[in-house]
């Protein structure tokens, strides 16, 4: 069964436009688990420009589903940030999802490139772990990569679903869900797991978890708040699970 973890920068974005704690990323998190949401997830950047450290650690703990932290794991600490690796050692989340991510990009966009980076964080992957965290790679749908991925200690990977998104909208939904194939075919013969999420919403997820039924977990933030706006959060997340149900054998 593919399990829903909602992803909730964004209501992060929103209190930080104003300032102040409202609207609370505690709340909202919150609501989504008790409408049936199996996971949490955030991502802590160094600059700070959605969810905060206080609000890693406000969230840890506190729920029975998945806790997912992403980031880059090479950033390190500032001022105000303790540093990526620092929070996960610190909160021991269930699984931490490593993205390739800088502070210039307005959000994810690419996957690992694994033959330039992999020797430097396969000791943090070790590190991970050993902490009892399960370890996500953030990978593109064309990487060629996957017994690297699993060479290097990874459990799964999360396939960057942007492209895929993208493809659908254009009108090549075929395409897009035969690249996803066979990304998902060549990263479950080296062994891994499977994850999926970006832009995808009520629309394209139904198409992709038919396709492709092996992923486990699929992290949605954007869509599904932005859905919020208008259906209410309890009732959005409600309808990704009725979606994700309606795909599985």
């Amino acid at each position: 069964m593919t399990r829903l973890s909602v992803n909730v920068n964004k209501i992060a974005v929103l209190r930080n436009s104003r300032g102040g704690t409202a609207p609370s990323v505690v709340d909202a998190a919150d609501v989504a688990v008790a409408a049936g949401a199996e996971g949490v997830t955030v991502h802590p950047r160094p600059d700070l420009r959605h969810i905060r450290p206080d609000d890693v650690y406000a969230l840890a703990g506190r729920y029975a589903v998945e806790y997912n932290i992403e980031g880059n794991p090479f950033a390190g600490p500032s001022e105000r940030y303790p540093g990526f690796m620092a929070m996960l050692r610190q909160v021991r989340p269930a699984q931490a999802t490593l993205v390739p991510d800088d502070d210039q990009q307005i959000t994810s966009d690419h996957g690992w490139d694994l033959r330039r980076d992999g020797e430097r964080v396969a000791p943090l992957i070790a590190e991970l772990r050993e902490l009892g965290i399960r370890v996500s790679l953030f990978m593109d749908e064309d990487a060629q990569d996957w017994a690297l991925a699993r060479e290097l200690g990874a459990d799964r990977i999360e396939l960057y679903t942007g492209p895929f998104a993208a493809r659908c909208a254009a009108g090549e939904s075929e395409l897009a869900l035969e690249k996803m194939r066979a990304a998902a075919d060549g990263a479950l013969a080296a062994g891994l797991e499977l994850n999926a999420g970006h832009d995808l919403d009520l629309h394209n997820l139904g198409p992709l978890l038919t396709r492709v039924p092996e992923i486990a977990e699929v992290s949605i933030g954007h869509a599904l708040i932005g859905d919020a706006i208008y259906l209410g959060l309890e009732e959005t997340v409600r309808r990704y699970l009725a979606v994700i149900a309606q795909t599985q054998p």
